[in-house]
């Protein structure tokens, strides 16, 4: 979907500096993950740590010329005379303005996800039971901020049919702004738990906050299990139909009869409104269990039958292998992105595949299989999978399944191999050449890539250290609770993070905004 230029002027409220005919289709935050400039609209954002106005020159060498800005450039008749500079007052609040008008444009199911813990595990197996059946929009990995919201609200189009978004608060008065971006019209909340609690006087404080997604919702869904939730939304004014899941209350309207663990399995028995079901889970952790009562609650709130509801939790597949880096054999570097394919996570994992140092100066190979589900013609899919890899550098092309073979005119890449199945790949003479490469693996599940990933992936000892960074952020936030928000947090990060991963560990530190990072020599910073 596209809009013009004079339409988001309008939209946002904004004055438009500049007379050039444009029509948009990208929103851009990050001068970093420029794909398609002629179409690109960048937001100048503004925040405590950078400005987003110091990369204009850069976009508009690069080719951006549409920028939402609070200061037009006082040169920008003779620095930039091809560019559109639309002023606001805030350009965040822009950004919001126009992902809620383009939610207008949707009569569809949509699903808003809040939660203190396991939004992303929820979002990302709604879309593998879902993704069958309909053509789901979700957002990227975990965009659920007051930017990440509005940027995962713009990915719908004229495919959509269900929308699933995560919607993350970290203080009070944050959920307003994304209630009205999402407007879901199914509302959830995973649990309540102690993360951002230094920012509210209670948890009770805190679930009003998360509860305020469920204002003007058709349905909401929530633990009848936890006393504060269950009080909270019993003094809520809530208009939709709500489905309280509960394993302790037979009157509930998901009760869960029953969880037996066998082995490397669960198997769930409920009864939803009145009628009985199952359903077997290859997982036994208890966030894992919860997780799924909470998808499948939704699952068959859109319709999806019981049956189907079983065979489809049976195939779910762990969240970690989203974009999940490992060392390959002969120099190579893998990102293993294969259990789901489509067009928007393809960009994301793209994006993630440039973006990443260590990967600067070789050559870049994407392992593609069948998009399914799409919604397009063949033909117009893939010359948009092939725009997409010319723009993101890469270099060589391997594409696997039966319409990838029919459609191989479209892909444009000057390297570029096709395979109707994975064992013809991993048979060939391609297979065998790959050398010092940064390779992503993206594929459906059906066809098998985690055949691909055993025989590249470089063989090491067995012991595998497993680092949780979900409770590195809990250890975190136990230790802020005993501080005044005004107290500043130094956290070490020496000797490689003491083997958890000093790369990993410091970034997820930083995401949830420690203030310094310290080391021990400067050889380790």
């Amino acid at each position: 979907m596209t809009y013009t230029i004079e339409k988001i002027t309008t939209l946002i409220g904004a004055h438009h500096y500049g007379e050039n005919a444009a029509d948009i289709a990208f929103i851009l935050t990050d001068s970093r993950s420029l794909c398609f400039p002629e179409e690109t609209l960048f937001f100048a954002l503004q925040t405590n740590r950078n400005d987003g106005h110091k990369y204009i020159p850069e976009l508009y060498q690069r080719g951006v010329r549409n920028f939402v800005v609070t200061d037009v450039p006082t040169d920008r008749a003779e620095t930039y005379p091809d560019a559109n500079f639309l002023k606001v007052s805030n350009t965040l609040k822009a950004l919001q303005r126009l992902a809620e008008r383009h939610r207008d444009e949707f009569d569809i199911p949509v699903v808003g996800i809040t939660g203190s813990n396991g939004k992303t595990m929820v979002k990302e197996w709604l879309y593998q039971l879902l993704s069958p059946e309909m053509f789901v929009t979700r957002s990227p990995r975990s965009y659920n901020s007051q930017i990440g919201v509005p940027l995962s609200v713009w990915l719908m189009d004229e495919h959509t049919q269900v929308g699933v978004f995560e919607a993350g608060i970290s203080k009070p008065g944050e959920m307003a702004a994304l209630r009205a971006i999402i407007r879901s019209t199914i509302a959830v909340l995973t649990n309540l738990g102690t993360a951002h609690q230094e920012n509210f006087s209670s948890m009770e404080a805190k679930c009003r906050e998360k509860l305020a997604l469920f204002h003007d919702a058709r349905t909401v869904v929530y633990d009848a299990d936890d006393a504060i939730v269950r009080r909270i939304v019993s003094k809520t004014d809530i208009q939709g139909e709500t489905i309280a899941w509960s394993r302790r209350d037979k009157n509930a309207a998901f009760y869960v009869s029953e969880v037996k663990k066998e082995d490397a399995m669960s198997v769930v028995s409920y009864i939803y409104k009145g009628v009985a079901g199952r359903y077997s889970l290859p997982f036994i952790d208890a966030a894992s269990v919860s997780n799924s009562i909470i998808c499948a609650v939704v699952a068959l709130q859109l319709g999806l039958s019981r049956d189907a509801l079983d065979r489809r939790m049976r195939l779910l597949e762990p969240v970690a292998m989203r974009l999940e880096v490992k060392e390959g054999q002969h120099g190579c570097t893998l990102i293993n992105d294969s259990y789901n394919s489509d067009i928007n996570s393809l960009d994301i994992a793209l994006d993630f595949m440039n973006r990443r140092p260590d990967h600067k100066g070789r050559r870049h190979t994407l392992v593609l299989s069948d998009i399914y589900q799409s919604g397009k013609a063949s033909r117009e899919l893939y010359k948009e999978v092939s725009d997409l890899a010319l723009k993101r550098d890469v270099e060589k092309f391997i594409g696997i399944g039966p319409q990838l073979c029919a459609q191989a005119e479209e892909i444009q890449l000057p390297e570029k191999f096709f395979f109707h199945t994975v064992e013809q790949f991993i048979h060939s003479e391609v297979f065998r050449s790959l050398h010092n490469e940064v390779i992503l693996l993206k594929g459906a599940r059906k066809f098998g890539f985690d055949q691909v990933t055993e025989l590249l992936v470089k063989k090491v000892h067995e012991t595998i250290l497993e680092v949780n960074l979900n409770n590195v952020v809990e250890n975190l936030n136990h230790y802020r609770s005993f501080l005044k928000p005004t107290t500043k947090l130094v956290c070490m990060i020496k000797a490689d993070a003491y083997g958890s991963g000093s790369v990993e560990i410091a970034k997820t530190l930083q995401d949830h905004r420690v203030d310094y990072l310290a080391v021990a020599v400067a050889d380790e910073a």
